[in-house]
């Protein structure tokens, strides 16, 4: 039985993993987190003190795995829910740079493939409708600008203590653009038959309500 596989693209910032589980749960889909794995193997390499130019010869160290409790995914390394630890702002940023890392993107491939021949998914990240699953039934490419991304962030942070301020959400952000923009392996881009969603004057609600509709329509 074929599998029914949609591809959310975009940069940081522009909601995709909160978006990309509204729906999925909406639609009763597993949702696959790309960015979350190669956040996980960013925490490895950060822990053990590897640096980016070594972690080719550690990949086989690095066990990333999703498990799905009640349609929410939880991400391990080995046996451990690091979940919760791969979201620092610390860890996005290294995550940007590992993400690059073409040792990296293969040992995390064939996972992500493999996920899509099993399941009906939602998967969102940089390269999926480019590289990952550049045969999925409806690839989405949702985008916001960089200000309002840098805005939503900074409402998300400004609760805890050690909240970094606009300006500095702001340039992180840029550079993130940037470096995934212009990595030699996968780049990130708009698949040629991607439907480019812009979120900027959207909010969280009728964004999921877009995507949705798109899906419906396609699938």
């Amino acid at each position: 039985m074929k599998t029914i596989n949609i591809a959310i693209d975009g940069p940081a910032g522009a909601g995709k993993s909160t978006i990309a589980k509204m729906v999925s749960a909406e639609m009763g889909y597993i949702y696959v987190d790309t960015g979350a794995m190669y956040r996980a193997v960013a925490l490895y390499l950060t822990e053990n003190n590897i640096p980016d130019e070594e972690a080719e010869k550690h990949m086989e160290e690095v066990e990333v795995s999703l498990k799905f409790a009640d349609g929410v995914q939880r991400v391990y390394l080995g046996d451990r829910d690091v979940s919760d630890l791969i979201r620092t702002p610390e860890i996005s940023m290294a995550a940007s740079r590992t993400s690059a890392i073409p040792a990296v993107r293969a040992r995390l491939f064939d996972l992500q493939q493999k996920l899509a021949r099993e399941n009906n998914i939602i998967m969102d990240g940089r390269d999926i409708g480019t590289v990952v699953l550049p045969n999925a039934d409806v690839k989405i490419f949702l985008t916001a600008s960089a200000e309002e991304r840098a805005n939503r962030r900074f409402k998300e942070l400004a609760e805890k203590p050690d909240c970094p301020t606009y300006e500095e959400i702001l340039k992180d952000i840029i550079q993130r653009d940037y470096n995934d923009m212009n990595r030699e392996t996968a780049p990130l881009k708009q698949a040629e038959d991607a439907v480019l969603v812009d979120t900027t004057e959207l909010t969280l609600e009728q964004s999921a309500a877009r995507i949705a509709e798109i899906i419906k329509e396609r699938v």
